[in-house]
């Protein structure tokens, strides 16, 4: 056999084997046993070994110095492109630190869930410590001498860097502080009132999933206390949460997950199990959730299709017209939680996020501090105090299994999918008259068609830039924000 053929042989092997890996992840999210942490450390430290060993493998070397990938078609050089470059990272690693990052990470992600549940901080900072420790010497390692918040940023976001993400932050912020500032000196929407039958929740949570074009055949919906989406090609995986006063929480919680879940189902089946058979980054892919979410599913249009949904399901929920209810739907208020924030203030608590990690890789900020840095930072933004830490640093996972570098992906999600929406209502004058009667066709065979479909063929910010005709900038995005809430606020 040839180079090329051992290369992509041996690199199919291991991409079903990260696949593995990332089952039993979602596994120790949605079923495993409490008391089974230690032993799922010990097992996900182990298959790490594996992986890690397999990247860095000497033949992998071997085999890319003895390909002319020039030759090539376009798919088979995208895929020797990601190979050389997860072989490139993977050697600057030694194996015993990516099995300990793994194991400590498995282990502080079930002591980050004991912890935000007992409000108590100072019980996760000896674990979190260890966690940023090893990062910081993975990322030390990959840096080589250069940045090594880069060097992190490069798992999730390749091809850019903190200083571009800091211009471009930094011109989002003003916008989104002023336009904030003037809603709430605003009368606040009506508020929902009630309880909400769970079954009820779920079955509509299932239909939206399915609205949007989520393939069940080949996935799932599950619970967890931090939704996620998990897999691709032909398995994968998504889960929501309930509450029983905040149904909102549970069909968005799903929407956004199906926009994830779509980009990887959606992605050409000939790239299944290769280097490039999934999304081209957690920007792009948080793009994807973003617009099903956001632009698509707190449309005017879809909030119609959704409150005949809920009338159907619940009766009358004390809401009286389409129009009273897009405006609940799109409510900006006061609030903790990231994940429950709306468009408006969402990127503000990304942005809280992003500053204080840079500051815990750089060592500006120890960990023992963070609790106060978080909340005087939220002060500094919000205007009123954290009062507990799972509404403030213990309410996301990330930072327990070692996600530095992922939070700014976020907010590039958001510009992304601004940009992509603008391209979008081009390309479909009828959209909004689809959206209204739940027909999602229109915009998400676009977004197949155009994005999906390549899976990481290309870099990430040709990815977006492809699809949309243009440079991807935080102006699309800005304009879309002020134009609705201008309409709904009558700003």
């Amino acid at each position: 056999m040839t180079a090329l053929t051992n290369l992509l042989n041996f690199d199919r092997q291991t991409q079903a084997l990260s696949q593995i890996s990332g089952r039993l992840g979602w596994d120790q999210e949605t079923m495993m046993p409490h008391g089974s942490a230690d032993q799922r450390g010990i097992e996900m430290a182990a298959i790490e070994g594996v992986l890690h060993a397999r990247r860095c493998d000497s033949r992998v070397g071997e085999w890319l110095s003895n390909i002319s990938a020039g030759s090539e078609s376009i798919s088979i050089q995208a895929q020797l492109r990601e190979i050389k470059r997860s072989y490139e990272r993977a050697v600057k690693v030694p194996s015993d630190l990516a099995e300990a990052i793994a194991s400590t990470t498995s282990v502080a992600q079930g002591k980050w869930a004991v912890a935000r549940a007992a409000d108590d901080f100072a019980a996760f900072v000896p674990v979190l410590e260890k966690v940023l420790a090893l990062k910081r010497e993975e990322g030390q390692a990959l840096a080589a001498g250069g940045d090594v918040y880069d060097s992190m940023l490069a798992d999730y976001e390749p091809g850019t860097s903190a200083v571009e993400l800091e211009h471009m932050f930094g011109a989002l912020r003003p916008g989104l502080v002023a336009l904030r500032g003037a809603i709430l000196e605003k009368e606040p929407a009506q508020e929902l009132q009630g309880s909400f039958n769970e079954g009820a929740q779920l079955k509509i949570s299932t239909l939206l999933a399915e609205t949007f074009g989520y393939d069940l055949n080949r996935g799932r919906i599950d619970k967890a206390v931090h939704p996620f989406s998990s897999g691709s090609g032909q398995d994968v995986r998504i889960t929501t949460r309930t509450n029983l006063k905040d149904p909102f929480n549970c069909f968005y919680s799903t929407i956004h997950e199906v926009g994830h879940g779509c980009y990887e189902q959606n992605v050409d089946p000939k790239y299944l199990l290769t280097s490039i058979g999934q999304g081209a980054s957690m920007g792009v892919h948080e793009s994807q959730s973003r617009i099903y979410e956001n632009q698509l599913g707190r449309s005017r249009a879809f909030t119609e299709f959704l409150f005949n949904k809920m009338q159907t399901y619940f009766g009358d929920f004390g809401i009286p017209t389409h129009d009273a209810f897009y405006k609940v739907v799109n409510s900006v208020s006061k609030g903790f939680i990231r994940t429950e924030a709306d468009e408006v203030q969402y990127n503000l608590h990304v942005l809280l996020r992003f500053d204080l990690e840079r500051s815990l890789v750089s060592g500006d900020l120890q960990v023992k501090d963070l609790e106060a840095a978080w909340n005087d930072r939220f002060y500094s933004d919000f205007g009123y105090n954290v009062t507990s830490a799972s509404q403030g640093c213990l309410q996301d996972v990330h930072w327990s299994v070692g996600l530095f570098g992922y939070f700014p992906t976020y907010s590039l999600g958001n510009v992304y999918a601004g940009c992509l929406y603008d391209r979008l209502r081009e390309h479909n004058t009828s959209l909004d008259d689809q959206l209204r009667v739940g027909h999602l066709n229109l915009a998400t065979d676009w977004l197949r068609d155009n994005l999906q479909c390549h899976g990481a063929l290309k870099m990430p910010s040709q990815t977006i830039s492809d699809a949309c005709g243009f440079e991807p900038s935080e102006g699309p995005l800005l304009a879309y924000l002020e134009r609705k809430f201008s309409d709904i606020y009558d700003l």
